[in-house]
């Protein structure tokens, strides 16, 4: 399926990374579809829950997929001005390597950032939106 503008996935059952998307949607110039996966058709998107649940997921009209910091990175790169030049330093080494990690320790430690809900904790199987995606 041919789309005109990128998705990005993220959990809606996170408070930190619904909170992440309303900043993008304040303050990004460009904005892709911003899609919980949890609603969307993640087949046709080309993403498995597995991937979906574990790492926001960017995926471009061609239908390329990049995951965590690397999906942070084309979403900025997507913006052009500064926004273009931090995203294309995220996505070279040694930047690339440190937004990998900096991705992945707020990744595992979101349930105890500020502001947050008890659902980041749980595995997404347990999270309140389970029942909605089982049924």
């Amino acid at each position: 399926m041919r789309r005109e503008r990128p998705v990005l996935l993220y959990d809606g059952d996170c408070s930190f990374c619904t909170l992440s998307v309303q900043w993008v949607e304040r303050h990004l110039p460009v904005l892709p579809d911003l899609q919980p996966w949890q609603d969307a058709d993640l087949t046709a998107l080309g993403v498995t829950e597995a991937e979906a649940s574990h790492s926001v997921q960017w995926i471009e009209p061609s239908g390329r997929v990049s995951s965590g910091a690397t999906a942070v990175a084309r979403l900025l790169v997507d913006n052009g001005g500064v926004w273009s030049a931090l995203g294309r330093l995220m996505l070279v080494p040694p930047a690339s390597w440190l937004a990998a990690a900096a991705y992945r320790v707020v990744a595992t430690f979101r349930g105890r950032l500020p502001g947050v809900t008890p659902s980041c904790a749980l595995p997404p199987e347990e999270r309140p939106g389970a029942a909605r995606r089982a049924g």
